[in-house]
């Protein structure tokens, strides 16, 4: 699918990845970008500078969503391409409190729901449309401690995946994003530790390298779209040998941080 006048939505668009991929979009002669944000400010700071359409909304609200395909498709017609992009992160493991948890699951997984629910029907009777469900690679290998967000972008990926595998015939193209270390605001904390930091700062590419990644991967429309090579090649070390993977896994962390989280 090409990006050239097409109307596309773009959540967790205010900051980082999602305000790099609305600005690319626009710059590659979208019809018309949505810039949905749970901070109103940001959100209306990037549409701004691509005369987009800013929305605020929670993603973790199935009515907010339901709110950002009205108020996109009010502004600039049916949806072609929704990029559900928002996310959040929290260290730590299975004892992380269980409000931290629920709200995790609620933004990284049932947000990419609501998306499904509210734009798959029309793309369906159209024969035509794409979603792009942000998820990480830490969704096809795993985030050294950090329980939630590995799980959540597990069950990211496997959405993905099953709407590809139920609607692809259909005309709904689907890609998981699953880049690795990117410079925003929410690699700051793994950054910070000195133990990680040097790991960590050899694999940063800044957010406008995933967009055009993502723009890449729309127009070849490839189901995963990674911005970091080397994450195939860990995707299938995994699956080629699962039990070296795990064993490799577990001599990097204790590399990196010594003690598993909650172990200590």
């Amino acid at each position: 699918m090409e990006i050239q006048d097409r109307s596309i939505v773009v959540t967790g668009a205010g900051h980082g990845i999602g305000a790099a991929m609305a600005r690319a979009f626009a710059a590659n002669g979208a019809r018309g970008v949505t810039v949905a944000d749970i901070d109103g400010d940001a959100a209306l700071d990037v549409a701004g500078s691509i005369n987009g359409l800013a929305v605020q909304a929670d993603v973790a609200d199935d009515q907010a969503v339901r709110g950002i395909v009205a108020a996109a498709e009010e502004a600039f017609g049916p949806i072609d391409i929704f990029c559900s992009n928002a996310g959040i992160a929290a260290q730590g493991g299975v004892e992380m409190t269980n409000e931290t948890w629920q709200r995790t699951w609620d933004v990284n997984v049932m947000s990419h729901v609501y998306a499904a629910r509210a734009v798959v029907p029309s793309m369906l009777a159209r024969g035509n449309g794409y979603l792009v469900n942000t998820a990480s690679a830490a969704g096809l290998l795993t985030n050294i401690g950090a329980a939630a967000y590995s799980v959540t972008k597990h069950a990211a990926v496997a959405l993905a995946e099953w709407l590809s595998v139920t609607y692809g015939d259909a005309g709904l193209r689907v890609s998981a994003l699953c880049p690795q270390f990117v410079n925003t605001a929410m690699l700051e904390d793994m950054a910070s530790d000195p133990a990680l930091s040097g790991w960590v700062s050899r694999a940063t590419i800044e957010p406008e390298d995933v967009a055009q990644a993502v723009i890449a991967g729309i127009e070849a429309e490839r189901f995963l779209i990674l911005p970091h090579e080397e994450v195939g090649e860990f995707f299938v070390r995994k699956a080629t040998d699962y039990e070296r993977w795990l064993g490799g896994m577990r001599r990097l962390q204790a590399e990196l941080i010594g003690d598993a989280p909650g172990s200590g």
